[in-house]
């Protein structure tokens, strides 16, 4: 298993590929059905988690996740610090977008053809709040949008105007409208998959329903996506997939919880008899079933392998 060791400075890590190239990845036999690598980088005095999320195109609760134990505003100069690129794919058609809430993750899958092999875009979003929960279900992107205005709702301008921060009827295009330079429209409500003004926010449950990315991502997203994109949006925060003749689970805690104590472990075991059901003739280890509760009470969000002393595969 390969391990990749990086230097931990914004300057090191600009030197990165680009995070919307860098989160594609060719779908192949071999990869099953992950992607990407676990990573390790050593944080300098200045580093914080937050601005080494937006740098390598990952959200805020998922770069805790994999760092329990790390101060996200302080880690502190030496520490090593886990990179979380690694992925389980979801349990949906492998089409257009797919946008797993629980994950707080975006998957887009461009159309294969002639010299285009199939392939995944992945990027962190921003969804909603508990009051204010995003939709799940079937949909389209009917719109496309630069450079947006935001007409906010009654119900939204309510909210602020009680808390003493009213709102204009138009928010104009700029570095003040919450929509970011660009949005994409879907056939239901008035949700968007757009970008943001406050790059903190995406990898968390702060919106009012509509998925947010950051702006890289939504720049990349905007240029790639036609109008009629299938989008499904979804909320499993149990994964599980074979990669290399091995089981992975990738656990994530309950949305509006933050860790699995209401979680449902027989939800998590139905995925996995599902997994061996369709793919158990695929692996060469025999899974140890007695690790599910451990993974399972860490929600870590990491995919982790199902075999005593087993490591992380790498691409």
């Amino acid at each position: 298993m390969l391990r990749r060791l990086f230097s931990a400075s914004l300057l090191c890590c600009a030197l990165l590929p680009d995070p919307a190239l860098a989160r594609t990845f060719i779908l192949t036999p071999a990869n099953g059905d992950l992607v990407g690598e676990l990573r390790y980088i050593t944080a300098r005095h200045e580093d914080t988690l937050v601005d080494l999320a937006r740098v390598l195109d990952l959200g805020y609760n998922e770069i805790r996740g994999a760092n329990p134990g790390v101060d996200a505003w302080l880690p502190g100069a030496g520490t090593k610090v886990t990179i979380p690129a690694i992925y389980i794919l979801p349990r949906a058609p492998r089409e257009g977008i797919v946008v797993n809430l629980a994950e707080m993750r975006l998957y887009y899958y461009p159309k294969p053809g002639l010299g285009v092999p199939p392939s995944v875009v992945t990027h962190p979003v921003g969804i909603g709040r508990d009051d204010w929960p995003s939709p799940t279900g079937p949909s389209r992107i009917i719109q496309k949008i630069a450079q947006p205005a935001w007409y906010p709702p009654e119900s939204i301008r309510r909210e602020h105007a009680a808390k003493g921060d009213p709102l204009p009827r138009v928010v104009p295009p700029g570095p003040d409208n919450p929509l970011g330079e660009y949005a994409l429209r879907l056939d239901f409500g008035d949700y968007l998959l757009h970008g943001t003004n406050k790059a903190y926010g995406v990898g968390m449950q702060v919106s009012h329903g509509c998925i947010r990315l950051y702006p890289a991502a939504i720049e990349s997203l905007f240029s790639q996506v036609p109008n009629g994109t299938r989008v499904e949006l979804i909320n499993q925060p149990y994964k599980a997939g074979v990669r290399n003749g091995r089981l992975y689970i990738e656990v994530h805690p309950p949305l509006g919880e933050s860790d699995t104590k209401s979680g449902d472990f027989i939800a998590l075991l139905d995925v996995v008899q599902d997994v061996l059901a369709a793919e158990g003739h695929l692996l060469t280890e025999q899974p140890d079933l007695q690790l599910l509760p451990k993974i399972f009470a860490a929600a870590s969000g990491v995919p982790t392998p199902l075999s005593s002393g087993g490591q992380l595969a790498s691409n």
